[in-house]
């Protein structure tokens, strides 16, 4: 008979042998931000989450360096007032973000800034991308239908526009999550023409999944679509090897890391491309609805929200993840740290 309680004994003994370890150092930070001065706007859906205008965002960014975090990923939350069908101000010259970039960086050189390249906070229709509409026979009868959809091919130069303009500001990684096919080598195209592929790194988002899971970020970022689903372009969780395929393409498109979007629901995910692809950093987003869910539960009673996290976060570190995006980094290493 094998012996494994001695493994388990007593703290000490546990501790010596647990091989998987948080740090400050495995975190990136997201942030949501708005215009405006002295604001710090709490989400609704989200709590102890909030919005913040760039003097605030400034702030709270040496706030949690103090803690450890040296990353950040920003998130533009603009008016309606400014949106339209293009999305034509997230890769204005003079963009919120490319100021918030420029802002953080000038406050602190040594934070690690990667911004959000994507259409959908600040086009009209809440997509990822241009919408467009065709026709084409019903399957019954020959009848023409409309179809309305977003298209792929004529949304990579406004991604890729977004993103010269967030390396242009100083951004250490660009992020695009829009899922469009090819959105990696059109912006590493961008960038190269403008010698900016040297200083800025690409983050991908490449296996994000269609998921019931961002439901607080759309409300914090004001970006839910005001027809229809992504489902077009984001991936469909019943597959199980597309993800594979999609991080293999951002890959081969050069992206410098690769994501996994949400994290604990999609852990096998996680551990297959880590094995898959070793030398590429994996990222895990623990996204918007697992955050809430926690805390909610928290508050309720029902959960001791500080071994929760913690093993939440040991689980996705476990799976292979080198970096978590996560909404509770912060909270995490100001008070809810565990330790075993």
């Amino acid at each position: 008979m094998k012996r494994f309680r001695t493994y388990r004994k007593d703290q000490e003994t546990r501790d010596s042998y647990a091989d998987v370890r948080v740090s400050a150092e495995d975190f990136i930070y997201p942030y949501f931000v708005v215009e405006g001065k002295g604001v710090v706007e709490p989400v609704a859906t989200m709590p102890g989450i909030n919005r913040y205008s760039i003097d605030t965002l400034v702030d709270d960014v040496l706030q949690i360096g103090a803690l450890g975090i040296n990353k950040v990923l920003l998130f533009g939350v603009v008016g309606d007032e400014v949106k339209d069908e293009r999305g034509s101000a997230a890769y204005a010259e003079d963009s919120l973000i490319s100021r918030a970039v420029r802002a953080v960086k000038q406050a602190s050189p040594a934070t690690i800034v990667l911004t959000d390249v994507c259409l959908c906070e600040y086009t009209s229709h809440g997509h990822c991308g241009l919408v467009t509409e065709r026709t084409e026979p019903a399957v019954e009868g020959g009848v023409l239908r409309k179809i309305v959809d977003v298209d792929n091919d004529s949304t990579l130069p406004l991604l890729a526009e977004m993103a010269y303009q967030h390396a242009k500001a100083g951004a250490d990684f660009v992020a695009p999550s829009a899922m469009m096919d090819g959105q990696v080598g059109a912006i590493r195209r961008r960038l190269h023409e403008a010698g900016l592929d040297r200083g800025t790194k690409v983050l991908a988002y490449s296996a994000k999944y269609a998921s019931a899971f961002y439901g607080p970020f759309r409300d914090a970022a004001d970006s839910a679509p005001s027809f229809g689903d992504r489902k077009t372009y984001q991936m469909d969780f019943r597959t199980r090897d597309q993800g594979l395929g999609e991080i293999e393409a951002d890959i081969e498109e050069g992206a410098d890391w690769t994501m996994v979007k949400p994290a604990l629901p999609y852990l096998d995910v996680i551990a297959r491309a880590v094995e898959r692809f070793p030398d590429v950093p994996m990222v895990a987003y623990q996204v918007s609805g697992e955050y809430s869910m926690i805390k909610s539960a928290a508050q309720s009673g029902f959960l001791d929200e500080g071994r929760v996290v913690y093993e939440s976060l040991v689980a996705i570190k476990r799976a292979g993840a080198k970096y978590i995006i996560t909404y509770y980094a912060k909270e995490y290493l100001q008070r809810l740290a565990f330790a075993g």
